[in-house]
């Protein structure tokens, strides 16, 4: 499999303020001094329940890779900004810090840190861009696609978004993020052959319009693909010509080599009309066992509305809506400095904003899953580093971040740690094995979905909102730096 780093160089794939402030930090700071930053969001997309996080394989990949070439350190001379032995320190730059994170597919939940990056100060600052951009674009995508797959109700779904995606990057990527989402494949060549994802696909209206008409074009490509026939059958008249010269090829050509018409595609019309008559016309014809495959402008909404309306749909080509989630395509992770190290100990640093919402969560932190006694995610709690809820016996009352004014007893629950050490000094651990192979990533969404995440959370309307709770001792850390700051 191909990684990042043996295409490009992508070090420089950075805010130029990460630059200016190292700089700043190399002349007048300790560049030792170890620092915590927390990588979280502030609302899931689409008003959703819940969100899926990806990209955890890229943000490795650029963080144990990152370097500087002469290249690099000679542009940034040219700006006229940075002192040389700043320079001279980055050409020898190798990150040697910890990345604690949460397993890539796992589920995820606003205003708790997914990922939490311990370094030196300078190390620490120059990855924030390349760590915000994968996690917000893959993460956005593979929900996004999730929500499509779940609205399928069990029929495939195909990534076809590489044309109207936003480059070359969030095409393959974004195919990474769909399979891990739960699409079934993708059309993304080299989506494949990095990620050793599924692809599929097989004609557009340009090879039916080349032949001098549609049979011979049906036929020709019959013959080249007798065992993988799918027929794109709209290119002029659906119902008189399309699945009228469909079945002519399944009987003609393809049942004499002993093959079978595997499907049919329409990517135009009143999908829900046209899907049920192409159905009744292809059963009639003897053809029961071919598929038919609908794509143009879908997402979780219209499938929902073409099953509604029984539609006759065994697969589903998902393009634009889903490689751009379209819908809502932003997803809004940012990276907040948590915590500085003073005298071998972190003392908690925190941003108070005139939005509530903006304002962060201070120190360093442990995110638990509360589990309930049938096994299901039932809330998140944020406790201080050092702090264990499994050792507490007896009830545990913990402070609801919405309600803080009422009391809550957790009874029964186990405390599930979400954070794992990925990268230690600078290197890569033996969990980073499992982020290689999407697969396990993609059955990972699928099983946390089926057994450990409520039903009410998965609604596209009025989700259940999960809770957000705390230790005693972290909110009181919180309300303690809130009093001082507002002094």
């Amino acid at each position: 499999m191909k990684l990042q780093s043996e295409e490009r160089n992508l070090s420089m794939v950075m805010d130029f303020y990460e630059m200016t402030m190292s700089n700043g930090y190399f002349k007048h700071q300790d560049k030792n001094v170890k620092v915590a930053f927390d990588v979280f969001y502030r609302k899931n997309p689409d008003g959703a329940g819940f969100a899926i996080f990806s990209g955890l394989q890229q943000i490795v990949d650029y963080i144990i890779n990152l370097r500087f070439s002469k290249e690099d350190i000679s542009y940034l001379r040219k700006q006229n900004l940075f002192d040389e032995e700043f320079l001279e320190y980055l050409s020898f730059f190798k990150f040697t810090g910890d990345v604690y994170s949460f397993y890539e597919g796992d589920i995820m939940y606003p205003n708790e840190p997914v990922i939490t990056v311990i370094a030196p100060l300078i190390e620490a600052q120059l990855v924030e861009t390349a760590i915000l951009l994968e996690f917000n674009h893959q993460s956005l995508i593979a929900t996004k696609t999730n929500r499509i797959v779940r609205a399928a109700d069990g029929r495939a779904v195909s990534d076809f978004g590489a044309r109207r995606a936003h480059n070359i990057d969030a095409a393959v990527y974004g195919a990474r993020a769909a399979y891990i989402g739960g699409a079934a494949s993708t059309a993304t060549v080299l989506a494949g052959q990095m990620f050793n994802i599924p692809i599929s696909g097989t004609m557009a209206h340009s090879w039916v319009m080349f032949y001098p008409d549609e049979y011979t074009a049906f036929k020709e490509y019959a013959l080249t693909y007798p065992n993988a026939t799918t027929l794109l059958v709209d290119t002029y008249d659906v119902l008189k010509s399309g699945i009228p010269n469909a079945i002519r090829v399944a009987n003609e050509v393809l049942e004499p080599m002993g093959q079978r018409l595997k499907g049919i595609r329409l990517d135009s019309g009143d999908l829900a009309y046209l899907s049920k008559e192409a159905r009744k016309m292809l059963d009639a014809a003897g053809l029961a066992d071919c598929k038919i495959v609908v794509s143009n402008s879908l997402d979780e909404y219209t499938i929902r509305s073409l099953l509604s309306q029984g539609a006759c749909i065994d697969l589903f080509g998902v393009g634009e809506r889903l490689i751009t989630a379209k819908s809502d395509p932003v997803f809004g992770g940012v990276y907040k400095l948590c915590a500085v190290e003073k005298d071998g100990v972190f003392e908690p640093r925190i941003k108070i904003s005139e939005n509530i919402e903006k304002v962060t969560n201070p120190g360093l932190k442990k995110v638990w899953r509360i589990i309930n006694k049938d096994g299901i995610g039932v809330g998140e709690l944020l406790t201080l580093w050092d702090e264990d809820p499994n050792k507490i016996s007896g009830s545990y009352e913990v402070i609801d971040t919405r309600t803080p004014w009422k009391k809550v007893s957790l009874d029964h629950c186990t405390f599930t740690p979400m954070q794992h050490l990925f990268i230690n000094n600078g290197k890569k651990t033996e969990l980073c094995d499992q982020i290689q192979d999407v697969h396990h990533l993609r059955n990972m969404v699928d099983y946390r979905l089926k057994n450990e995440v409520w039903e009410e959370e998965k609604r596209f309307e009025n989700p259940h909102l999960h809770y957000l709770d705390m230790s005693p001792a972290l909110y009181k850390l919180k309300e303690d730096l809130l009093n001082t700051h507002s002094l």
